[in-house]
């Protein structure tokens, strides 16, 4: 029986049986839930379409948020990728942050997502897999299978740090929503679970100590663009792995820093818009034409 409580356990689980991370989190958590492969396996699939709506809907021109303060970024996103020959990161890259857009950009409109592992950080994950679904780059079982080998990245980070900004920062929402599909990505490009591991652990150090600062309370700014710079740490993290590059750090031992760092943090930096940029001249402007 897994016990999530080590990215390590898990890849030796895997290299011992000579399987995939999502083999062997689909067997084992189908038996704990008492349901059967195929069961839990459209469960996921499920959730995947939920993700691949929402990048739709969420790439409407006239999108708005709740508060009137965002909406409209993902269709600019796109048609900058349209008019500019996939622009400055290129067409895939570009996409990728288009549909990371799009997804926080529908969460703050009150569409449906997915949260993984939490609203804040729900459009990196998608922006990933729904492009490289897109793009004809992985079939959609590939991509359903990896999304279990997301979600044990997942848990183990929730039960040894946090997935919660008022707990941990942004970093705990979004760095974990990056190592999550930084791992998945490995997996889906054929790379080994201990490569995954290193692709997890390279995205947590590059965003140790982001703070959580949403301005108004509100999951819009700075969160829906934080998600566009989560797609870019995700991919280069699995790039730089695929690519033979060790973390150095132990992905477990950078859960445990992000951990120690989140504990550090003051109040003020964790949800609470007391400080960061919710705490600048304009942040504060924003908040009063939204609550008055």
């Amino acid at each position: 029986m897994l016990e999530y409580n080590s990215i390590n356990k898990l890849i030796s689980e895997a290299e011992s049986a000579h399987k995939k991370i999502s083999d062997i989190v689909l067997a084992e958590q189908a038996l704990s839930m008492d349901l059967s492969c195929e069961e839990l396996f459209n469960r996921m699939s499920a959730n995947f379409d939920v993700m691949c709506e929402a990048v739709i809907k969420g790439s409407d021109k006239d999108l708005k948020s709740m508060s009137g303060l965002t909406g409209g970024e993902a269709f600019k996103m796109q048609s900058y990728i349209d008019l500019n020959n996939g622009g400055l990161a290129g067409s895939f890259v570009n996409k990728a942050i288009a549909a990371a857009l799009s997804v926080a950009g529908y969460n703050a409109a009150m569409g449906k997502i997915v949260a993984a592992p939490t609203a804040g950080s729900c459009g990196i994950l998608p922006g990933c897999l729904v492009t490289l679904y897109n793009e004809q780059r992985a079939s959609r079982d590939e991509i359903i299978m990896a999304l279990f080998t997301a979600g044990a990245f997942g848990m183990v980070i929730a039960n040894n740090a946090s997935i919660a900004g008022a707990e941990g920062g942004c970093q705990a929402e979004c760095g974990s929503a990056s190592a999550m599909a930084a791992a998945a990505l490995v997996e889906l490009m054929h790379g080994t679970p201990e490569q995954c591991g290193h692709a997890a652990a390279i995205a947590i150090a590059n965003q140790l100590g982001l703070v959580c600062d949403p301005v108004a309370g509100l999951v819009e700014i700075p969160c829906i663009k934080r998600n566009a710079s989560g797609v870019m740490i995700a991919l280069s993290a699995a790039d730089m792995a695929l690519a033979g590059i060790d973390a150095k750090i132990p992905v477990d031992e950078c859960i445990a820093a992000m951990k120690n760092v989140g504990d550090a943090l003051p109040a003020a930096l964790r949800e609470t818009s007391a400080g960061g940029l919710a705490a600048t001249p304009t942040g504060r402007k924003l908040r009063e034409k939204v609550f008055g």
